[in-house]
Formats: structure tokens, sequence, C-alpha cells
């Protein structure tokens, strides 16, 4: 850890923001708190994390939905859930769904710190764009390579130059930490920008997009 790091805390009650930004401050961590999801989520789009922290029980919005929108702005981004005594199936839900770990209310100082600390160091990239948020332009990109577009074709039909389509999609395979196309689509899988293929007419199969995947 560098002292550099940013972490986002998403809980509806406003003490418990207080006290929990008090005790990761001690990591020497900037810490960055929200009462709703919503909130977090739009911060995401133009500020760095480097590891988001929330609980999962809040109205409107709430930490199982922000887990799954959040993984999509930023794929490898760790998530750290809270959950409250008897949600125990909820928080092994959101371990599947890509949390890197949940931890039992109500939180206790030590044991909440080594966590916190122990993922930080353990998400520490030397790429810079690794983890980093795609931005509106990529994501488009990466839904024509999806659909087997060459960067000519992507140009065209996106009414860019082919230098800026290259770009785009070299700064996609760094975002995401991949260096061919096919560990791109599969990485797009896993942000669940496409549903699993499925069976044309004819047998063969093809990746179809989600309506919002980037909504």
């Amino acid at each position: 850890m560098t002292g550099s790091e940013h972490i986002f805390f998403v809980d509806d009650e406003p003490k418990v923001c207080d006290v929990v930004s008090e005790t990761l401050e001690e990591l020497g961590s900037k810490v960055s708190c929200f009462a709703c999801a919503a909130d977090c989520l739009e911060q995401l789009n133009s500020q760095k994390c480097d590891l988001l922290i929330t609980d999962v029980k809040m109205p409107e919005m709430d930490g199982m939905e922000l887990l799954a929108k959040a993984k999509r702005l930023a794929p490898w981004m760790p998530i750290l859930v809270i959950t409250g005594y008897g949600d125990i199936p909820m928080a092994v839900a959101a371990i599947k769904a890509g949390a890197v770990d949940f931890i039992e209310k109500p939180l206790d100082k030590k044991s909440f710190l080594w966590k916190v600390k122990s993922i930080l160091q353990q998400s520490t990239f030397d790429d810079s764009y690794i983890g980093k948020p795609l931005t509106e332009s990529e994501i488009n990109v990466l839904k024509l390579i999806i659909d087997g577009k060459s960067n000519k074709e992507i140009a065209l039909s996106l009414h860019r130059s082919i230098r800026t389509i290259e770009v785009h999609r070299g700064h996609l395979m760094r975002k995401l930490d991949v260096d061919n196309v096919v560990d791109l689509v599969k990485r797009a899988a896993m942000m669940g920008l496409f549903e699993l293929p499925a069976k044309n007419k004819n047998g063969a199969t093809s990746p179809k997009m989600q309506k919002n995947a980037c909504e």
C-alpha cells in the first residue's frame, strides 16, 4: 500500500459512514462515503476507486444491484460486501456475482481493517490502466468487437477513424488486462455485457448483447 488508495464506502446510515470513514482513514487512504448507490455509481464514472465497500440492504438500489452495475463500470475493482446477521445466503450470492469477500455486522475494527488492508495489497496493479472504468466509446467498440467486426467496419459504423478505433481497442485490452480478442470476449462475458451463446436455427452459436448492459 502507498497511502494513495481511494476507498468508496456506501451505507444509508450517516452514523455508520462517519465511524467507518474515520476507521479506514487510519490506513492512510482517502475515503469517500455515499448515502445511496446511485451517487456512488456516478462518481465511479469519473474517480479512481481502489476498493468499493457496500452494505447489502439499502433503499432504492441495494448492494447487490450496485455490485452488478459497478462490475460493469470497473470489472476488476475489488468489492467488499457488508452483510447483517442471517444474510449469509445473500453474501454467498454476492461472492458468486463478483464480490471479493464479505464481512458481517457488527464490524470488528481490528478484523475489518485487516481485511481491507489485505484486499488493497492484493489489488495493487503495475499498469495504471487496469481496472479503470470503461468509457461509453470503449463500450460501443467492445460491443462491435463481440459482433465480430473488424477495425475498419467499426470505424465506419461509429463514424470514426481506424486509428481512433485502434486506440480504443488498445485501451480496452489494457483496462481488462488481456492481450487477445478471445480473452477480451471472455472478460466481456464475465462483466455481463452479453448473454451466453445461444443456438440459432442453423445450429450455430453467437453471443447476444444484454439490452441493459450499459445502462
